[in-house]
């Protein structure tokens, strides 16, 4: 048991790794404020390796393991199990601010959890709207719905906050202050760590041909859609013989089955267990084309100039495709082949893998990164505290 301290405490929830990669930079933030904050940090458990991963990668260490994870578990069962482990926790700590990011489950029964406390909730990374409860499922609704009980709302672009005014959020409560996940990659891109994937530092070689970075894994994508992404993939193998895929298989049976079955053995498509957080950012700096289905590295790709196609009708992430950084092609093969054949056959000509073109490509992405500029954590950081203070001062008075 963990008493609670006289000092204003700040309990910060975490389930999956890209909830653990988001909130390395505010947890970060919020350590330069102690003692005048005191923080501590929740693992539900809904992921167990990729998130241990992620937290080992900016040496972050739970102080409470809640533990859910079970084998085909249902969404239910999550619910049943995140809002019983944290009514204890907050039962004993007694935080002041609860803070959660994105539009997981433990996100979401976390802010339940904190609701039926009356504890206050700040929602990291909050208005990403679709408008479609179902695409995706079930994180538009999620997110959505800490939408409507947050106190405070970090939203990470002007269009975010747009959605949250367009919801009747009030304006004070808004603070647009980029998407923390450029800081995490900029933080792991900087330290030039060489990688630990034997296959992706072959791959990252300057004299290896050029290769599409895959990560396939939402919910919505099972069944008929992934197989039909898998369809193309391998279209696009045969078509361009100079090309290789990396594709870091998500664990859950619902993908590693339909990948065993219609990617394993083919020659230069390699399957791997999912990469280190530094792996995945050197990949996507390394990768010609990036195909995926995740919202996190629609976010991280900018930074890098690596062009996305999305494997989703919808994204709630329209300003990577008002740039041009990334295209919505749904999972229909024959759009997912013709897009990257337009994207590799320029790949492919000379002269394209410079390290010198390659850097200046990177500092120019940078700059105009619509997610963010690396500095989100420390402003997120800025607001609690101030927040926290103001509250503090109307409780004494």
């Amino acid at each position: 048991m963990m008493p609670p301290s006289s000092g204003t405490r700040v309990l910060v929830v975490v389930g999956t790794r890209p909830e653990a990669i988001k909130m390395a930079p505010v947890l970060k933030a919020l350590a330069t404020r102690a003692p005048r904050l005191e923080t501590r940090l929740v693992l539900t458990g809904q992921h167990t390796d990729l998130v241990d991963s992620a937290l080992e990668t900016f040496s972050l260490r739970p102080d409470w393991d809640l533990g859910i994870m079970r084998e085909g578990q249902t969404l239910t069962e999550v619910a049943r199990e995140c809002l019983a482990g944290l009514e204890v926790v907050l039962q004993e700590w007694r935080p002041h601010l609860l803070l959660v990011q994105g539009d997981t489950a433990s996100a979401f029964f976390a802010t339940m959890a904190a609701y039926f406390q009356r504890i206050p909730i700040g929602h990291v990374e909050a208005g990403l709207r679709t408008w479609d409860l179902q695409a995706p499922f079930p994180e538009e609704g999620f997110r959505s719905l800490i939408g409507v009980l947050a106190d405070l709302h970090f939203a990470p672009t002007a269009t975010a906050r747009e959605n949250l005014l367009r919801e009747g959020v009030a304006e004070e409560r808004i603070h647009v202050t980029g998407n923390t996940v450029v800081d995490a990659l900029l933080e792991v891109a900087g330290r030039g760590a060489r990688p630990q994937s034997s296959i992706l530092e072959r791959l990252l070689a300057p004299e290896a041909p050029p290769f599409v970075l895959l990560t396939l894994h939402r919910r919505e994508s099972f069944g008929a859609p992934i197989e039909r992404v898998f369809g193309a993939v391998t279209r696009l193998v045969d078509e361009f013989p100079g090309v290789e895929v990396l594709y870091p298989v998500h664990p859950n049976p619902n993908v590693t089955n339909s990948a065993d079955r219609i990617l394993g053995g083919r020659d230069r498509i390699h399957l791997t267990p999912p990469l280190p957080y530094a792996d995945l950012v050197a990949a996507l700096a390394g990768a010609r084309l990036i195909l995926t289905d995740s919202g996190g590295i629609q976010e991280e790709a900018p930074t890098f100039g690596t062009p996305v196609l999305v494997l989703r009708e919808k994204s709630e992430r329209p300003e990577g495709l008002l740039t041009g950084d990334a295209h919505l092609v749904g999972t229909d093969p024959d759009r997912i082949v013709t897009e990257a054949k337009r994207i590799l056959a320029g790949a492919l000509q000379p002269g394209r893998d410079e390290l010198g073109a390659q850097e200046a490509l990177a500092q120019e992405a940078i700059a105009r990164n619509p997610y963010g500029d690396g500095k989100a954590g420390e402003r997120i950081g800025a607001i609690v505290e101030q927040f926290l203070s103001e509250a503090g001062r109307r409780e004494d008075g």
